[in-house]
């Protein structure tokens, strides 16, 4: 038992180097955000309350993105492992294909349904605050943030196929170049330093924005200057042509990612529209909640990566059995790692709340509900990397069925059930949704066990 659950020197050796810039990146990212939340914050509840609407409309489609482009990232992978770098020319080509046909799609929607989706978050109690402000507020930064849609997606396409080359550093470097200049510009915008106007929610958006225009400039830039390193990014430019065969194998296993992402966004969407029915302090508290809870997340979020990495390549060069290896062992090490910051995120939930601008009773649920949320990281950590482990080998209509079908047939049924039928405050809706997932933690833990997922895909590509 001992052997099977924990790794060499030289195999967490590998780890730390994959994941380390990955974790930097994210933390500092996920800090910056708290920042960024701490600053709008200070503005009010109805300010925190409008950008957290906001983002959560957008989410939408920035899970969709995602969700289609770790589609193709299963071949991107693959490829790498097999050493064919024309595939992986390709997979990238495609990644670009999609990744601007839905920000183009996003941008249109947004624009035309944007208020209307902000106003859906707007209708339980308004606990003194003003929820006609909250809409303005909200609706302005949504539009703003759509300028952002083009570069971010972009971004996404480059760095997740240096990733799956091995290369983290670079996504790293723009992404904490990025962070910097949106911790800036949010000092300068939200609250008018160095001459600037005092532009608040709007100034938050403003410099989201801008950050994201320097971190596409940067990994682009890196990328086309090191072909070297990077082969595939060779002439990539000279022809946009996918090859069809290509096409018609990525897309059964692409669609139901795409469409498992934009169901499970859809779904905690949902459920937060549901939560929202408990008041606009619900509202804060949850967005303070959600906040806390990306940064204590980082090391879920890169092993979900290191395992699409890792095991990806090893599927694609055919060592099916190393491949299981590998994977047992990230997961025994993700679940350690997550009692540990389970833990101390109960340690500092008097804290955090301390460090907004908001009432008594929201730090008070605050506190609350990120004590749920400590507890129940083990859970979600563990069910986090199964659902990387079975999309790596190509089970992507099982990955919808465990993530995307189990959201909406149990977890958003819950909410709804508890939100609509019953008298139970926020807390105790929060502490239900939050461990109904013991459930899926069985059913990852019996898929796994199964070995079915493990297969190469790019084999006979």
């Amino acid at each position: 038992m001992f052997k099977r659950m924990i790794g060499t020197r030289a195999f967490y050796r590998s780890v730390l180097t994959l994941l380390i810039p990955i974790i930097v990146q994210q933390f500092i990212s996920s800090f910056v955000s708290l920042l960024d939340n701490v600053m709008v914050g200070s503005l009010g509840t109805e300010a925190i309350s409008a950008a957290s609407i906001a983002n959560t409309v957008l989410s939408v489609l920035m899970l969709a993105i995602f969700g289609g482009l770790s589609g193709i990232s299963i071949y991107g992978a693959q490829f790498f492992g097999k050493g064919d770098m024309a595939g992986m020319r390709n997979s990238f080509r495609l990644k670009l294909h999609f990744s601007l046909l839905c920000a183009a799609a996003g941008i249109l929607i947004y624009y035309l349904m944007g208020e209307a989706f902000i106003r859906s978050f707007l209708q339980g109690e308004s606990n003194g605050g003003d929820m006609a402000l909250t809409l303005r507020e909200g609706n302005a930064y949504l539009r703003i943030m759509l300028w952002g849609q083009v570069p971010f997606v972009l971004v996404q396409a480059y760095a997740s196929t240096l990733r799956e080359s091995g290369e983290t550093v670079a996504p790293m470097v723009a992404g904490i170049c990025a962070i910097a200049t949106n911790l800036f510009l949010n000092w300068v915008l939200i609250f008018g330093h160095l001459g600037a106007p005092a532009m608040g929610v709007q100034g938050a958006a403003i410099a989201t924005v801008i950050s994201r225009y320097v971190e596409m400039i940067i990994v682009i830039l890196h990328a086309h200057r090191h072909t070297a390193r990077y082969p595939f990014v060779a002439g990539v430019y000279r022809s946009l042509r996918v090859p069809m065969a290509l096409i018609r194998r990525v897309l059964p296993t692409a669609i139901p990612l795409l469409v498992n992402e934009i169901l499970w966004s859809l779904g905690m969407t949902f459920i937060n529209q549901l939560y929202s029915s408990r008041g606009l302090n619900a509202v804060a508290a949850l967005n303070i909640t959600g906040t806390a809870w990306n940064l204590f997340c980082v090391i879920m979020f890169a092993m979900g990566s290191a395992v699409s990495i890792m095991v990806g390549q090893r599927l694609g060069a055919g060592e099916l059995e190393e491949a299981r290896d590998v994977d047992r062992k990230l997961i025994f090490l993700t679940e350690v790692l997550h009692i540990l910051i389970g833990g101390l995120m109960i340690v500092a939930s008097p804290y955090i709340p301390l460090l907004y601008n908001v009432g008594p009773e929201v730090r008070d649920l605050t506190r609350r509900m990120l004590v749920i949320a400590g507890l129940s990281l083990p859970i979600h950590s563990f069910a986090h990397v199964c659902y990387f482990t079975i999309r790596s080998g190509g089970k992507t209509v099982i990955t919808f069925l465990f993530d995307a079908v189990y959201t909406w047939a149990v977890t958003v049924l819950l909410a709804f059930l508890l939100t609509r039928f019953t008298d139970l405050n926020i807390v105790q809706i929060y502490f239900c949704v939050q461990f109904i997932d013991v459930l899926k933690l069985v059913i990852g833990l019996l898929m796994l066990r199964s070995n079915f997922w493990a297969q190469n895909v790019v084999s006979d590509i």
